[in-house]
């Protein structure tokens, strides 16, 4: 007789705590500097229209506990030319004080740690 399928229930890491106010800051002007000096120069020296998506700005964001580098898109298609859009790339997850450990790349879908 064949045993029967059964969900177990898991449980989850606990979050680390939310960084307060002066590591926040601290995290978010160490990652505005890579975006500033690394980012920026090597991967968008000009702007480069095409008539597809392209890339406008690279910036960052705050949100939930995470930075988050972001693509600022433009459309180039002929339904929605001009239109802006928003595509992340990848985050920094804060795994506790004081470590940034884990790089996560939505396209890719894994960790870079």
């Amino acid at each position: 007789m064949a045993r029967q399928k059964q969900w177990l229930p898991t449980s989850r890491a606990p979050r680390p705590a939310p960084a307060d106010e002066v590591e926040k800051r601290a995290i978010i002007a160490a990652c505005e500097s890579f975006i500033r000096d690394v980012l920026k120069p090597r991967f968008l020296p000009e702007i480069r229209p095409t008539e597809w998506n392209y890339v406008v700005d690279i910036h960052g964001i705050w949100a939930a506990g995470r930075y988050r580098f972001m693509q600022r898109c433009r459309s180039g298609m002929e339904h929605n030319r001009g239109e802006e859009f928003d595509v992340p790339f990848a985050r920094i997850d804060r795994m506790g004080n004081p470590e940034l450990a884990e790089l996560y790349a939505p396209k890719v879908s894994r960790w870079l740690s």
